[in-house]
């Protein structure tokens, strides 16, 4: 792609609206992750007690590991869901846009 195709393609209104939809999603999935970390964290240093309990009478497994493992299973999936939102509809609207600037 040429540099005069690349700007008419950031300057057409679907790719400044696709690009504001990714942004947002971006920036709501990084502060859904964000609060669920600070979340954690807050909990170890408020109630530590709550984590250092283990699961049943006799375990070595404590809360602590199971809340430790959501936290970085949560942060998969999200960053995933992501993943397959970005790389699945807005890459489809990018390359409509550029299928639309190039007139096929």
């Amino acid at each position: 792609m040429d540099k005069q195709t690349a700007e008419r393609v950031l300057r057409h209104p679907k790719f400044r609206r696709m690009a504001r939809q990714k942004a947002l999603i971006g920036w709501s999935f990084s502060a859904i992750i964000f609060f669920m970390y600070v979340l954690y964290i807050w909990m170890i240093g408020e109630s530590p007690e709550t984590f250092a309990k283990t699961v049943s009478e006799g375990s070595i497994t404590t809360w602590g590991i199971y809340a430790g493992l959501f936290v970085i299973i949560f942060s998969f999936v999200t960053t995933g869901i992501y993943v397959s939102i970005a790389n699945g509809k807005f890459e489809e609207m990018t390359k409509d846009v550029v299928r639309e600037v190039q007139g096929e």
